[in-house]
């Protein structure tokens, strides 16, 4: 059995770094170049990026997932993975193929009264409850859905109704769509070489035509009208175009991206076309003729004209393509689960199976410690491509929250070695990965930033203090969360623990707690000053009063109550509990509540999916405080131990009195 406890959690862990080996390596093209397609460089929302992540991205926001099943399967058969279009591959049909794009079901509709008005409710795919669409089962409703989605965006965010915005939302959705399906080609052509070609052949007489008429001589009105006509059909692309997928011919103006129909508009004043238009219709022309070895040509070339000149470019979208492939974030939210699962076997067989338990112990410690590591990979390649500290959104909030909940989480396990520590590092990973993976649907989450959040120095003081003083905080109430629910429903916190069994686990928990919540108190103190100090620098004021300033000054105030409380003997074990655990409510109103309030400096507008869950985290957390304001009787860990019943003995014989 000890050999077991030795060499079960190794071969646990082994397990599992072997699926992160796997899927790090780089995905390998087969007859068509879509990987180098998708690590092409373009410029969208402030940034460069690869093609590959502007269809990921684009997905999310439309499907709510990042790639298009070619089957549809039921949910019920959840072991059946059908094949998939990838985030490149369904890029590449929208740009070149939109006609065959128009019938993927990309566009997620789960509103019921929405689905009746526009009379969908017996059409679409349904999965897992959820119903899809394709632009072709939409486009006989579009016209009702923009006219709505007009009258809503007239109101202000608070006012809209659930239908309202799930209308604006998918509104946006279609018109997002639509920009792509024009970012290359207008959708109604069909070979864009062949409009190039006869564009450049009409531009030297169109051209000459247009300053005759200009200056009232006679004019080729044929000629005109020709060059007229072809240039109308790039002004479409010029107008709709969502990326700008040419770069400046001029490697010195790094800045000056363009869409494609910018840059052959541009041919009617300086005669020539961008070599970039060239390749990018070549790979259209060859997409659409099915020419594999045409469009891999036309790719690397253009691959080779982009490392000769835009090296730096060419580099980021390589990497963020690998980013995005090996999803990092995702495997280490896998690996939390299970080390979750493992920590919470190990208590269930605490006692009952010493070397089982331990065993599940060391795994989980292992798990964590994996994920850990796949989570810090991941927290550090997205710096190096954002060129920025850990925490620069609501999104990269959540990764790095979650990332200093298991760094505690961690030191606590290796502290006590009793599993808790575990199993609060990989609830927590799991649950603020997921809020991440959420808060990712609503686009770009490595966007350009706001000038005033424009400065590396506040943002790798004053957000990465404050934001580890969230995690401690969160530490501090889940561990309140175990102790109570050990407590009510176990006898657990009466067992011994540590390397001398010289403690029980309830008096570890409150040391555990005190230490978390000190712990938390500096740093939510120190980072509220520095955010003062970046306010004043910022808008010339130290304090506003802005429901975000109110929110950190509240965790503050909170967890130097509790401190108070504690050493001024007006709690005991239970109430330091029960403070840390509404201290949960605090800090989540301060991370999320304050962003959906719709005022202030802060505010990112309401979300109603995030309400509801906001809401129903704090439910769960007032039902945990009002289980430990039971009476101690009905705590199972503080029942009398009842005594041990004597044997009975057997009866003595009756000497004679003779």
């Amino acid at each position: 059995m000890n050999r077991m406890v030795r060499i079960v959690p190794w071969l646990i862990v082994s397990v599992f770094a072997l699926e992160v080996l796997v899927a790090l390596r780089p995905r390998r093209d087969g007859e068509w170049w879509m990987t180098e397609f998708g690590r092409l460089p373009v410029l969208l929302n402030g940034r460069v990026q690869p093609l590959d992540s502007v269809g990921r991205n684009s997905l999310l926001q439309m499907r709510s997932t990042s790639d298009v099943p070619l089957e549809n399967v039921p949910g019920w058969q959840f072991w059946r993975h059908p094949p998939k279009l990838r985030a490149t591959e369904w890029l590449a049909e929208v740009f070149f193929r939109p006609d065959r794009a128009d019938e993927r079901p990309i566009f997620l509709i789960h509103h019921p009264e929405l689905l009746s008005a526009l009379n969908l409710q017996d059409r679409g795919v349904e999965r897992s409850g959820l119903r899809y669409f394709t632009y072709q089962e939409l486009r006989p409703v579009l016209g009702t859905v923009f006219e709505q989605a007009r009258q809503a965006a007239r109101l202000k965010d608070p006012q809209r109704t659930p239908y309202q915005k799930q209308v604006l939302k998918l509104a946006n959705a279609v018109g997002l769509y639509e920009q792509l399906k024009n970012s290359v080609q207008p959708e109604t052509t069909r070979d864009l070489y062949r409009l190039l070609e006869d564009y450049r052949a009409a531009i030297p007489a169109g051209v000459a035509a247009a300053r005759a008429s200009t200056s009232g001589n006679a004019a080729d009105d044929d000629a005109l009208r020709k060059l007229s006509d072809l240039a109308r059909q790039f002004d479409r692309v010029a107008r709709m175009a969502r990326p700008m997928i040419i770069p400046p011919a001029d490697p010195v103006d790094k800045d000056a991206w363009r869409n494609l129909g910018e840059a052959a508009l541009e041919a009617l004043q300086t005669g020539t076309i961008h070599p970039a238009v060239e390749w990018y219709a070549h790979m259209a022309s060859a997409y659409v003729a099915g020419d594999a070895a045409r469009f891999n040509r036309a790719v690397g070339d253009y691959r080779a004209w982009l490392a000769e000149r835009f090296p730096q470019q060419k580099a980021k979208g390589r990497a963020e393509h690998y980013f995005n492939q090996i999803k990092l974030f995702l495997r280490a939210t896998i690996l939390y689960i299970a080390a979750f699962v493992l920590a919470v076997g190990a208590f269930v067989t605490w006692g009952a199976a010493a070397n089982v338990s331990e065993a599940l112990r060391r795994a989980a410690f292992y798990l964590v410690v994996l994920a850990l590591t796949v989570h810090t990979a991941g927290l550090v390649f997205r710096m190096m491509l954002e060129g920025r500290p850990p925490v620069t959104n609501l999104y990269s909030s959540a990764i790095f929250i979650g990332w200093g909940t298991c760094v505690f989480g961690l030191f606590l396990e290796r502290a006590y070695r009793v599993g808790l520590g575990s199993a609060v590092a990989g609830l927590a990973g799991f649950v603020t990965l997921l809020i991440a993976h959420n808060l990712a649907l609503g686009g770009d989450t490595m966007e350009m930033l706001r000038a005033v959040l424009d400065t590396n120095f506040w943002l790798a003081t004053h957000v990465v203090v404050i934001t580890l003083g969230y995690s401690a905080t969160f530490v501090a109430g889940g561990l309140a969360l175990a102790y109570v629910a050990l407590g009510v429903f176990t006898n657990l916190l009466r067992w011994p623990v540590g390397q001398q069994r010289e403690v029980s686990l309830g008096d570890a928990l409150t040391k555990m707690v005190y230490g978390v919540v000190c712990f938390a108190t500096l740093f939510s103190f120190t980072g509220t000053v520095l955010g003062g100090i970046w306010a004043d620098q910022s808008w010339g004021r130290f304090w506003g009063w802005d429901p975000k300033e109110n929110g950190a000054l509240m965790i503050v105030l909170w967890n130097a109550l509790i401190l108070h409380a504690r050493w001024g003997g007006l709690v005991r074990a239970r109430g330091l509990m029960n403070l840390a655990i509404f201290g949960n409510i605090i800090t989540a109103f301060s991370w999320f509540g304050t962003n959906m309030l719709g005022i202030g400096l802060h505010s990112y507008g309401f979300m109603d999916a995030a309400f509801h869950w906001l809401m129903a985290f704090n439910a769960s957390q007032l039902a945990f405080i009002a289980l430990g304001l039971l009476p101690l009787r009905w705590w199972r860990s503080f029942r009398p131990t009842p005594p041990a019943a004597e044997p009975a003995r057997a009866p003595q014989p009756q000497l004679s009195p003779l």
